[in-house]
């Protein structure tokens, strides 16, 4: 005799796709948290699709969107909710979209701003022989841009609080992941430009020739400095589009040298 509703901020019903707030409702309801009338009121609020008089819905906290099937996908917690660059961001969203690989078997994802004013989504992940390129790859295809994390960590394991939930505050610091072929060192002078011109804007020690920009962290904002840089200090004028499409140092230094520049 319980009854589950998904709602949007106004207690509407939202259709399934739609992630929402979930609610439970019907016999297991309890009165209220003793000696709380403000956390009561707050959390057991009026039932407003029940015809029995004093009926409340249970406020569970949860982020949750009902599936095709019927079913319904946890999503995360509300207070989990972050803001990147203007967007209202679930990062639960995204670990239900990460574990959807096949090779993932935990994901965690947090929003950190490890250099103030750059604040990004990180995602940790524990996988079986999966690169960052291919999860990035895989998330592209399934969420809007704004909510594929810009680095990815592999991780043996996900950090866990007393209680066994994932303990946030200790997932380490993102680092130089992402190198498919592992670190390998500038080659040509335009390569070794351009990786001290990567390492300066993403804030890394050190970047190798396969390093990829935006699986290190990088975004269309940290990508127009790349290319401002890249005009002052090798000559050559390139669009940020450029970057995009060739978004390694060896990838990039081809154009460069393509176009005739050269470190001054």
């Amino acid at each position: 005799n319980t009854r589950v509703y998904v709602l949007d901020e106004a207690m509407r019903p939202l259709p399934a796709g739609l992630p929402g707030e979930l609610y439970a409702g019907g016999d297991g309801v309890a009165r209220g948290y003793v000696g709380k009338p403000g956390a009561t009121a707050e959390t057991f609020v009026p039932d407003p699709f029940s015809a029995e008089p004093g009926a409340r819905l249970y406020r569970t906290g949860d982020r949750a969107r009902w599936k095709a099937d019927g079913t319904v996908e946890f999503l995360g917690r509300v207070d989990q909710q972050v803001k990147i660059r203007g967007f209202r961001v679930e990062p639960g969203e995204i670990e239900a979209a990460l574990r959807e690989h096949p090779s993932v078997r935990e994901a965690a994802v947090v929003a950190r701003e490890d250099t103030p004013g750059d604040r990004r989504l990180v995602a940790y992940v524990v996988a079986d022989g999966t690169d960052a390129a291919a999860l990035k790859a895989h998330l592209e295809v399934r969420l809007p841009a704004f909510l594929v994390p810009a680095a990815f960590v592999p991780l043996a394991a996900l950090p866990l609080t007393a209680n066994g939930k994932v303990d946030r505050q200790a997932l380490p610091e993102p680092g130089a992941e992402g190198g498919e072929e592992g670190y390998v060192a500038p080659r040509t002078p335009v390569e070794e430009a351009l990786a001290g011109i990567f390492a300066q804007v993403l804030k890394h020690e050190e970047v190798g020739v396969h390093d990829d920009f935006f699986v290190l962290g990088g975004h269309s904002l940290l990508a127009t400095q790349v290319v401002s840089r890249v005009r002052r200090l090798l000559g050559v004028q390139l669009s940020v589009r450029a970057l995009f499409e060739s978004p390694t140092v060896a990838g990039l230094a081809e154009r460069v040298e393509a176009a005739g520049g050269a470190p001054k």
